[in-house]
């Protein structure tokens, strides 16, 4: 029988650690560098029920005026795959050429999925994220604005 305790659990989100990966940015000590490390980290505070940083890290314009994370609430997150921003960007310059030439720099897409139980019971969350990168206190932070869902 293997000991996986004495390694370090890795970060939520799929990284090395929670504090050599999403840990500084969900502390406030950095700012995620783009839309996918700002999904990445948002995964990981849903999983450690931190709604401070959930909502400081959505767009002011769809952020909900109601809690988001209930008390009641028997949810547990089992594993994030990201189906890559990159892919979703050569996916719409395929379609559309001409889009790519006038890509927005402050806008991103991330396609991921999340799978979580609720009650014990295995769900899967497939979403294509929409970000947006703007000016803020401290320098450019990107903010999700919304999401859909391709399935």
């Amino acid at each position: 029988m293997s000991n996986k305790s004495a390694a370090p659990a890795g970060c939520p989100c799929g990284g090395p650690s929670l504090a050599a990966c999403c840990g500084p940015y969900i502390a406030g000590a950095a700012i995620p560098p783009t839309a996918e490390t700002l999904m990445r980290s948002r995964y990981t505070a849903y999983g450690l029920r931190d709604e401070r940083y959930l909502l400081a890290t959505w767009h002011a314009s769809t952020r909900p005026a109601e809690p988001i994370i209930g008390d009641e609430e028997k949810l547990q997150w089992l594993g994030l795959e990201v189906k890559s921003a990159l892919r979703l960007r050569q996916r719409k310059a395929e379609v559309a050429p001409e889009a790519s030439a006038q890509a927005d720099p402050d806008r991103d897409t991330v396609e991921f999925v999340a799978r979580f139980k609720v009650n014990g019971k295995a769900q899967r969350l497939h979403e294509i994220s929409n970000f947006v990168r703007e000016p803020a206190e401290g320098g450019p932070r990107w903010f999700y604005v919304d999401g859909s869902f391709p399935e």
